[in-house]
């Protein structure tokens, strides 16, 4: 059904200026500001009261009221532009969705799971500016402070409430552009990716001893290639008596709140500088704030800049079985991009960086998208063996992807770490087909 978008946005300041007048009176009669709860609490009882008004006034006027239907569906549009997703909440509802691509409010792109290329989806909002405006509602809602979106900050990274990932920029595109990628499995473990077909039984055994043998691991695949995901399943892995800090750029990976099997978790987030260029916490600082923490594991949700040192210095200095994930295009990819980021942010010569990586990181997973299908596989698993003066950082490929695109054991190559997994409860070869 149909509703009025310009009744909708009047209503909707009606409701904005009530709003805006319980927090002057609260703050001049010297009462506590309202919690979030609270104040959408409020902001349902006034959205109520100026529905009541405009009918009264419809009434007024010779007109009939609302049906109990349009009221119902006002009213819920009123509290999605408020403190939602506005229109877009119907395409956040749909769990066939994956990605969301919105090139402008009429230009909208959706990607289902399964399918090979996007489709063409609805307007999400009746001009760029409404459109701007969802997204500041929910930037201010997002994580653990308020993240401006404006012509001074043309850029946003968050977190929606159920776990999907937001990217937005304005100003420098000809229309405001935002991607958001949908999370479906936000508690995942890894016989779960065997039943999606991610990996076999035999790649999920591997796996599970590398995390219970304490290894540290960086996770590696492309864009959308489930690397979140797998790190979210791996972690399952991890005892719930030891202690896990996570560190993000914005909050994705949702562990803290998997209680069941992460009790003490701590969850950082960085934070953007203000308008004035202070007050911005970096994931860099986060990492090292770690190492005061006593944590058991540290977990990087994905490494994407001047961290990179921090974290290889922490996960080689006694956070033995820490995890993170990077962007890149083969398991031996990573490589170059962990050296790139430390060159780009400390200047460090390559064989230093090849040093450090050597001497932190001891697996390298590899993620994948078929292209036909689009199916997520782990595709190879790399275990670091050294730094060589001319070679660099030294690994060995001890599984490769098989003709089915998945992850297979090469029986050939020896593991140096063979005893570590072997006590961590892994027996090489014991399945048939490895």
């Amino acid at each position: 059904m149909s509703i009025d978008n310009a009744l909708v946005a009047q209503l909707q300041q009606s409701v904005g200026d009530r709003l805006q007048d319980l927090r002057a009176q609260r703050r001049i009669t010297g009462h506590d500001t309202l919690d979030a709860a609270s104040e959408r609490q409020f902001a349902r009882q006034m959205i109520s009261e100026v529905l009541r008004l405009h009918n009264e006034g419809r009434l007024s006027q010779g007109m009939t009221t609302l049906s109990d239907e349009i009221e119902e569906e006002i009213s819920e549009a009123i509290y999605a532009r408020m403190f939602g997703a506005g229109r877009l909440q119907r395409l956040l509802d749909d769990e066939t969705i994956e990605n969301i691509d919105i090139n402008g409010a009429d230009e909208v792109w959706i990607s289902r799971a399964g399918a090979e290329y996007p489709e063409p989806g609805g307007p999400v909002a009746s001009s760029d500016a409404e459109l701007i405006e969802i997204i500041q509602t929910l930037a201010s809602y997002s994580g653990l402070s308020s993240r401006p979106f404006d012509a001074a900050n043309p850029e946003v990274d968050l977190r929606l409430p159920d776990g999907s990932r937001l990217s937005a920029i304005q100003a420098v595109a000809s229309r405001p552009a935002i991607s958001i990628r949908r999370h479906r499995f936000q508690k995942v473990d890894l016989e779960d990716l065997v039943g999606l077909g991610t990996m076999t039984h035999e790649t999920a055994d591997l796996l599970r001893a590398i995390v219970a043998s304490r290894a540290s691991v960086v996770i590696a695949g492309g864009t959308n290639a489930g690397k979140t995901t797998l790190l979210r399943a791996m972690a399952a892995e991890i005892p719930p008596q030891e202690r896990i800090i996570t560190i993000e750029k914005a909050f994705e990976l949702s562990l803290r709140e998997d209680r069941e099997r992460h009790p003490n978790c701590v969850a950082l987030e960085a934070r953007p500088a203000n308008t004035e260029g202070a007050g911005g916490v970096t994931m860099a600082q986060l990492v090292r704030r770690t190492l005061r923490k006593n944590p058991n594991r540290v977990i990087v949700g994905e490494v994407l800049g001047d961290e990179i040192v921090p974290m290889l210095n922490a996960m080689s200095q006694g956070n033995d079985g820490s995890l993170s994930t990077i962007h890149a295009d083969s398991a031996r990819g990573a490589f170059s991009r962990i050296s790139s980021y430390a060159q780009q942010a400390e200047g460090l010569p390559r064989k230093v960086v090849h040093e450090m990586i050597a001497g932190a990181v001891d697996f390298v997973v590899f993620v994948g998208r078929d292209a036909g299908t689009g199916q997520r596989k782990v595709r190879t698993v790399l275990e670091v063996n050294g730094y060589d003066e001319e070679l660099g950082v030294v690994a060995s490929e001890i599984a490769s992807t098989d003709h089915q695109g998945n992850a297979a054991r090469n029986t050939n190559v020896a593991i140096q770490r063979h005893a570590q997994l072997e006590a961590a409860g892994w027996n090489d070869g014991h399945r048939s087909n490895w």
